[in-house]
């Protein structure tokens, strides 16, 4: 039997608390419950399949602590709501061959270390044809209520260069560049950025193609695909940027072709794309 510790052993308790029929739930009469449930599984059941993994708290949130989160007063991430709209998220605890089984799509946002186990088993999964869109971020600008050195906090420094050499890619950063938050256009999108690192490729590389100016990789690899951003300022919880969601949009649609996201969201019309960018591009808070 597989042993889960640290923060799997609590994404593993939370799993089994929030699928429990206990608490609030059994106020509802049954009839009520049912009617209710019914069309909320099937609008599920038409949004094709996302998992999760990762220490930004995109899927539950930032409370003060547990019981922020199993009440559901956790500050919730606003990209949980963008994401929501086209798929059926589905959070994991790890990365290992049990928890990948049966997931096409995987978003990882500034994973934890990995352990040998699950670089193998994530490699294993890309090569058989997942798609996957991973933030990595070589120095976490974002703001976090946790300190320094708190576990549940979002991992400051990400440690994925076996797996990205493996690749094909080095990860680097500059540290004497400008603590502003700054916008790349490529490739029809706009990218906002922090401190962000940069993709290079090795010699061997054969895969990936670096847009950008380094900070994204959009590789092959087997039968998958990999979409690389060399930075997590994007998903800043307390204060994204201007031109966020649509960024995050046009990336998920990258990642995960035309079945992903639609544009359902008011917030993102025409207009309020057009100011969205207009601050973007002028760095304008």
């Amino acid at each position: 039997m597989r042993r889960s510790r640290g923060p799997e052993a609590l994404l593993g308790a939370l799993l089994l608390l929030v699928g429990s029929p206990t608490g609030a739930q059994d106020a509802a009469p049954a009839d009520a419950a049912s009617s209710d449930a019914a069309p909320a599984a099937e609008a599920q059941a038409d949004k094709p399949e996302l998992a999760l993994f990762g220490t930004i708290p995109i899927y539950w949130g930032e409370g003060n602590g547990m019981e922020d989160v199993l009440a559901g007063t956790a500050t919730s991430h606003w990209a949980r709501a963008l994401l929501d709209q086209g798929h059926s998220l589905r959070p994991l605890a790890t990365l290992l061959p049990n928890e990948l089984a049966g997931h096409d799509a995987l978003l990882i946002a500034q994973p934890r270390v990995l352990s040998p186990a699950e670089n193998v088993a994530l490699d294993g999964w890309v090569r058989g044809g997942g798609r996957l869109l991973l933030f990595v971020d070589p120095l976490l600008s974002g703001e976090s209520r946790y300190p320094l050195g708190d576990s549940r906090r979002p991992q400051d420094v990400v440690l994925l260069s076996p797996l990205l050499r493996h690749w094909g890619l080095d990860l680097q950063f500059a540290a004497d560049q400008s603590h502003d938050q700054e916008v790349r256009e490529f490739a029809g999108m706009l990218l906002p950025h922090r401190l962000s690192g940069t993709l290079a490729a090795l010699p061997d590389n054969t895969g990936c193609e670096i847009q950008g100016a380094g900070i994204l990789g959009d590789c092959r690899i087997g039968a998958g695909r990999v979409v690389i951003v060399a930075d997590a300022d994007l998903l800043d919880l307390y204060h994204p940027a201007a031109g966020a969601e649509e960024a995050m949009l046009a990336l998920i649609r990258r990642s995960f072709g035309p079945a992903g996201i639609a544009l359902q969201n008011s917030d993102l019309a025409e207009g309020a794309h057009a100011q969205a960018v207009d601050k973007a591009v002028h760095n304008d808070p």
